[in-house]
């Protein structure tokens, strides 16, 4: 009986010893076996002069403790002054002395508020390195930049770092319901414990605000933007202030989804026409009784007159009426409005991608000076693979925002492993042409194209309360990516997946260099398995689950896969050319002409663009139907190898995380077949035509395939 008692011990630590892996996310802080390196830092480093005293500057000066004890074993002597050489000096600009606020004078000249410069200097002849900002959270950011160049084994000498964030809002969007659910959440429920709040301050709360903080991010919106207008109620307020109060000290404000009703639901109001006095005066008032309790508060995010949900429209008013409104009630504070452009409408079933810039652009230059327009990164709705937004570019007036889907409603949920830094890098460096060749999408963001104040990244984030927040280990790089893009959006996919690897798992180049190939191609290989040479929105519906290309009877014709690649005995494809829907003629006539021509139309994009014949020739030399198939293949193909690199990293990784990553593969293979089998059957009913030999040949039917029922897959909130 004792030795199972320890036996049960044992198996227990274990367990919370290596599950501690999977919760710590890209902050795991292991132990430096670089000799080079760790010297550098055990032979040099004398101490940690901390400047100032405020809550952030002690988080600041706790993580430094946490990672040289973690990494380099040992905590050097903190030091409330510059004493000897070889310290690290942190505070911010207005508590260093003279003497080095004149020494990085030009360094303080480059970065913005937001911004920290990391750098080695030499005060009297002794060397110091100077970690500082314009405030304390630049100096938490620069922080936590210094020990991610310790945990990538990078050298400390002679460092000369100076870097800002190129985007003012930098955002997750919680799509979480208050009941806890979590619409298109595949982690688990919702982190905010209603609740308990506002008396209970769960340690998740505190972990999620330093992980955020560690890439940069500065914003949370707890809310579903299919909103709630309970949570603008004092009962919730209470809680969303504790929340407010946790993420404060890290650079985090907390924002809010409006519902527009609100002023009839809670306010006993009999309209919420955003012309009509009372309204415009319930929102100011609702917003100063906010602002009373939250002095930092945000602003509010608004999905309005999209999908059911409540907007100007319903009052016979437009999105400027709407968003105004709103921007009136908040400006007296600082506040900003994140109006969604996201909008389609059942009247109009010409073609979905063409509703958002028909709908928005013309009210360009209509907008108040504190609104920002927030526009997914494709026309439809999050797919594997979409053209940018023809907005990006054709709204010089109006500040807009970006916003990516971090949780992967129509990638595989969380049991597919997908590095989505590729797709967020695809369409940051589209060139929209809108001022020439050069004028690509993170210049409209940044607002470097059109000198817009007012900037923002936003994320719709994939966290919930599962163990490692994500629901797959490898689900963390794209919250990690997200941050690191919405900081900078220039940076290179690669040098994100190499980061967040050699932060999460190890700094063996035998297992960066294949294990970073592999993601780097993981996103490639599912557009290839669901939805390859420009198909879309053929996933099963409701859920999103699985595929659905034969989906037909739902009530709007613009939910139907059916309508979106038209497969029929002449061909598949959705002409969006001139002699379509004309929806390139939403693009600046540079990329309109490229699209429009079926021979200069990129492949990947081209049956978004054109309804093609089975038999036209593709670049290669195969027809349309065999290229199809061979690309169905190939994603497939590519999951096999991906389980195979996995399978040889076993010894550079914890057992824990290497057999739920394989798992997760298995699922994901199997799961890459049944997109291939289910798509390639459909589709032979109208092409008539053999799968080539290279094609492996379906085991089920179609009818099997059309059987398969999901009513409980997560996500659906």
């Amino acid at each position: 009986m004792t030795s199972l008692r320890f036996v049960f011990l044992f198996l227990l630590i274990s367990f919370s010893a290596s599950a501690q892996k999977d919760y710590k996310l890209w902050l795991q802080y292991n132990t430096v076996t670089n000799p080079t390196v760790a010297s550098q830092y055990k032979s040099n480093l004398k101490g940690i002069v901390v400047l100032g005293n405020s809550e952030t500057i002690r988080i600041a000066e706790k993580e430094l403790k946490t990672g040289f004890s973690d990494m380099l074993g040992n905590i050097p002597e903190i030091k409330s002054e510059v004493k000897g050489e070889y310290n690290i000096i942190v505070g911010s600009q207005s508590n260093l002395n003279a003497e080095i606020k004149n020494e990085l004078q030009s360094d303080f000249d480059k970065i913005n508020n937001e911004g920290f410069i990391i750098k080695s200097i030499s005060i009297k002849n002794k060397k110091q390195i100077v970690i500082t900002g314009k405030n304390d959270v630049a100096v938490l950011y620069g922080v936590f930049h210094f020990l991610r160049i310790l945990q990538t084994n990078k050298s400390v000498k002679n460092l000369n770092i100076a870097d800002s964030p190129k985007t003012n809002i930098r955002i997750l969007n919680h799509w979480d319901n208050l009941d806890r659910t979590v619409e298109r959440g595949y982690a688990g429920f919702s982190l905010w414990n209603w609740q308990k709040l506002p008396d209970f301050i769960d340690q998740r709360y505190i972990d999620y605000a330093r992980t955020n903080a560690s890439i940069g991010i500065n914003g949370t919106v707890l809310t579903n933007v299919n909103a709630n207008a309970l949570i603008l109620t004092p009962q919730y307020l209470e809680k969303v202030e504790a929340l407010a109060n946790v993420f404060r000290p890290y650079g985090i404000k907390v924002y809010l989804t409006a519902r527009f009703s609100a002023p009839i639901e809670i306010g006993s109001l009999k309209t919420a026409d955003p012309k009509d006095p009372e309204v415009m005066n319930w929102w100011k008032n609702k917003s100063a009784e906010i602002y009373k309790r939250i002095p930092d508060f945000g602003g509010f995010l608004v999905k309005a007159n999209s999908e059911g949900q409540p907007g100007p429209q319903n009052y016979g008013r437009n999105h400027v009426d709407g968003a105004n409104m709103l921007a009136d009630a908040v400006a007296p504070f600082g506040g900003v409005v994140m109006w969604r452009a996201f909008v389609y409408s059942e009247h109009d079933a010409n073609d979905r991608a063409k509703q958002a810039y028909t709908e928005f652009q013309p009210y360009d230059g209509k907008f108040k000076e504190n609104v920002i327009v927030q526009v997914k990164n494709g026309a439809i709705d999050f797919q594997p693979r979409e053209p940018f937004h023809p907005l990006f570019g054709a709204m010089p007036k109006t500040p807009l925002m970006m916003e990516f889907q971090i949780t992967q409603e129509y990638l595989g949920f969380s049991t597919h492993l997908v590095f989505l830094p590729k797709l967020f890098q695809e369409v940051l460096e589209s060139d929209t042409y809108q001022k020439g060749k050069g004028s690509t999408v993170a210049k409209v963001v940044d607002g470097t194209l059109y000198q817009n104040k007012l900037t923002g990244i936003a994320g719709v984030a994939n966290i919930g309360n599962d163990l490692n927040w994500t629901g797959h280990p490898f689900a963390q790089a794209n919250w990690y990516g997200f941050g690191r893009l919405a900081w900078n959006p220039y940076l290179d996919s690669e040098v994100i997946a190499e980061e967040w690897l050699r932060s999460t798992f190890s700094n063996d180049e035998n297992f960066i260099k294949p294990v970073k190939d592999m993601m780097i191609e993981s996103r490639e290989a599912v557009v290839n398995y669901m939805t390859p040479l420009g198909l879309h929105h053929i996933m099963d519906t409701g859920h999103h689950y699985g595929p659905g290309p034969w989906v037909s009877n739902l009530s709007r014709p613009e939910w139907n896969p059916t309508y979106y690649h038209k497969a029929d005995k002449n061909g598949i494809g959705f002409d969006r050319s001139k002699s379509g829907t004309n929806a390139v003629s939403q693009y600046a006539p540079e990329v309109a002409n490229l699209f429009d021509n079926l021979e200069t139309c990129p492949e990947k994009d081209l049956l978004w663009f054109h309804h093609v014949s089975w038999d036209y020739k593709l670049k290669n030399g195969q027809t349309l139907w065999n290229g199809l198939a061979l690309k169905y293949q190939e994603g497939v193909n590519q999951v096999r190898e991906m389980q195979n690199v996995w399978n040889k990293a076993e010894k550079y990784v914890d057992s824990e995380r290497f057999n739920e990553v394989k798992m997760l593969l298995e699922i994901q293979h199997k799961e890459a077949k049944w997109w291939r089998d289910a798509c390639l059957l459909y589709f032979q009913q109208f092409s008539g035509k053999e799968l080539p030999e290279r094609v492996e040949k379906p085991t089920q039917t179609l009818e099997y395939f059309k059987s398969l029922k999901f009513p409980f897959a997560p996500g659906n909130g």
